[in-house]
């Protein structure tokens, strides 16, 4: 996963697709968040639960401990590593679903550029990606380490051949089950594991180069170009 998506409806859609009664305390705002061109180290909306009660905030896309100075922020963990791996030890109990519409890859197709791709559900419906973080406190508020990172599988079938890492994403009932604190940790690794869901269900298609500069951030990034 290249590192680059889209959060353009308003984050009720999102909860929305979720499907959870759950009172929500929202600190993104009600209007559509409009925002087509998602680069890592941004602020990106991300839902948790801290007891019944569902937050969706802003949150830093990428994530390392204290301890690892020296060391990038990660923005992606590898699903099979993520939960017994040193690393990531700390924020592996704190889960949350980054609700998206669409991510893009890019692809070395011989050009003299890599060719873009954006990837979405073929029902246009919500992606709901697994991943882990330090999170908000609803009583402190934001911290300056708080931050997430997407849980990444193995592409399967025709996804390969965009890319060989692609988010985990869980459908509606498994994304409340990994958000819900009283999931064991085994019962959630072995969601992230086994039950992404499948090739099938995406489409993927050839978008314009602009996309490559985060500095372009309109819709028409997510159009697919006809060649």
């Amino acid at each position: 996963m290249c590192g680059r998506l889209s959060q353009y409806r308003g984050i009720h859609d999102f909860v929305a697709a979720l499907s959870m009664p759950n009172v929500l305390v929202n600190t993104v705002g009600d209007q559509p968040l409009e925002r087509y061109n998602v680069a890592p180290v941004t602020q990106v909306a991300l839902l948790h639960l801290e007891g019944d009660t569902l937050h969706a905030n802003r949150v830093r896309w990428g994530w390392r401990p204290h301890w690892a100075k020296d060391r990038a922020a990660p923005i992606n963990a590898r699903v099979e590593k993520v939960a017994h791996g040193p690393f990531f030890r700390a924020i592996w109990p704190h889960r949350a679903i980054t609700p998206i519409d669409n991510w893009f890859e890019w692809v070395d197709e011989g050009g003299p550029k890599k060719q873009p791709y954006l990837i979405r559900h073929r029902d246009g419906s919500p992606i709901l990606c697994a991943a882990i973080g330090q999170l908000p406190d609803s009583d402190e508020g934001p911290g300056e380490h708080d931050g997430f990172v997407l849980i990444t599988a193995d592409s399967s079938g025709g996804m390969v051949d965009i890319h060989d890492r692609r988010p985990v994403t869980l459908l509606p009932a498994l994304a409340r089950e990994w958000l819900d604190p009283a999931t064991p940790k085994e019962r959630a690794e072995q969601m992230v594991l086994q039950q992404s869901e499948p090739t099938e269900v995406f489409e993927w298609f050839k978008v314009d180069n602009a996309v490559g500069n985060v500095r372009n951030k309109g819709s028409e990034l997510i159009k697919a170009i006809h060649e």
